[in-house]
Order: structure tokens, then C-alpha cells, then sequence
């Protein structure tokens, strides 16, 4: 019964798919939707905080958004530019047709910030498609690409308060490995 209600809203199976220009109008609303939830703010320093200050304002133009795009392709590239402490990064789009449901963001290998507090593999799922197990499926989608990336076992990490992220996890095979400051540490194979 799950199952059914699971994707009973959907079109089709969503999937993990390389930032694309296709599914902008729908990137752009889920956006707003983060910024009415209080993301991209000044002090949030998640992906969609700090790609909202650096490109927010260009998003809106097909040109913009194209360099947006282009900058996020770039990211996995091992010399590609990018702030102190960043490595390199492979971002995924979970979308179902044209529409935007979430993004998540592989990060090639750990630094001692990473190994505290980010792990190898961050996700978000719009506002407006949670609690319908997408979180779930898309990391599920990951790690075989983790995998591929030499990754054996990913670290994945949420806010001790979020529990729905910590049975995500789980969900996943995610094995609790300790607390570090606010956040929950979880080794999750990727085989």
C-alpha cells in the first residue's frame, strides 16, 4: 500500500538526472518555496543558501540560469575553481518530468569540516513534494553513484533534530556512528 501512494501523485518514476535547463519554471518555484520556509537567508550556509546569494538573482533570465547550470556541471571537475575547503562535487536533480523535486550533491571525497558536519552526500527536497519518499529514493538512487565515484561506504549526515532525514538514512542501510556537535553521523555502503 505504500508503494502505491507513494508515486500516486507523480506522472511518471522520478529520477536522478544532471542539472538541465528544462525543468527551470519549476526550479524557480521550488526556490521560492525554500525562501518561504526561511532558507537562503544570510546565515544559511546550505547549498541552496549559498547558490541563492551567489546566483539567486540571475536564475530568473534563461541565460542565467544557463550559467548556473554550467557552473554546476563544472563541479565534479577535479581543477574547476571553488571556495577554500569545497572539493569537487557531482549535483543530481530529482525531477519527474519537467518538474523540479529536489537536488542532491555527491562530494568526491572528505575534508576534516566534511568528515564532521557534511558527509559525502547532501539532499533537499522541495517544500512541496516532502513526506511522499522521495528523500528516500533519491538518496537509494546515489549510491550506486557514490560507488562508481570509489566511494564504499558514504557519510551522511543530518541535524540531530530532523528526524525525517534520520530515517532516510536508515532507510538506506545508514549505520549510526556518533553525534558531533548538532549533527548525527551515519556510514550508509553503497553497494
Amino acid at each position: 500500500m505504500w508503494r502505491r501512494r507513494r508515486f500516486r501523485d507523480h506522472v511518471g518514476v522520478p529520477a536522478l538526472i544532471a542539472p538541465t535547463g528544462r525543468v527551470r519554471q519549476s526550479f524557480l518555484a521550488a526556490m521560492a518555496e525554500f525562501r518561504a520556509e526561511g532558507r537562503a537567508g544570510p546565515g544559511d550556509q546550505s547549498m541552496i543558501g549559498r547558490e541563492w546569494r551567489e546566483f539567486g538573482d540571475r536564475w530568473p533570465t534563461p541565460e542565467g540560469f544557463a550559467a548556473y547550470v554550467d557552473r554546476l556541471l563544472s563541479e565534479p571537475v577535479e581543477d574547476t575553481p571553488r571556495p577554500e575547503g569545497f572539493v569537487p562535487s557531482t549535483t543530481l536533480w530529482w525531477v519527474d518530468g519537467d518538474e523540479y523535486l529536489g537536488r542532491l550533491a555527491i562530494r568526491h571525497r572528505l575534508t576534516p569540516q566534511l568528515l564532521d558536519f557534511g558527509g559525502h552526500i547532501g539532499y533537499d527536497v522541495r517544500p512541496s513534494a516532502r513526506r511522499r519518499g522521495h528523500a528516500t529514493a533519491m538518496l537509494r538512487a546515489a549510491l550506486p553513484l557514490a560507488r562508481a565515484l570509489g566511494i564504499s561506504s558514504a557519510l551522511v549526515t543530518c541535524d540531530v533534530t530532523n528526524v525525517g532525514s534520520r530515517r532516510v538514512i536508515e532507510a538506506n542501510g545508514g549505520v549510526f556512528e556518533d553525534q558531533r556537535a548538532e549533527k548525527l553521523r551515519f556510514w550508509v555502503p553503497t553497494t
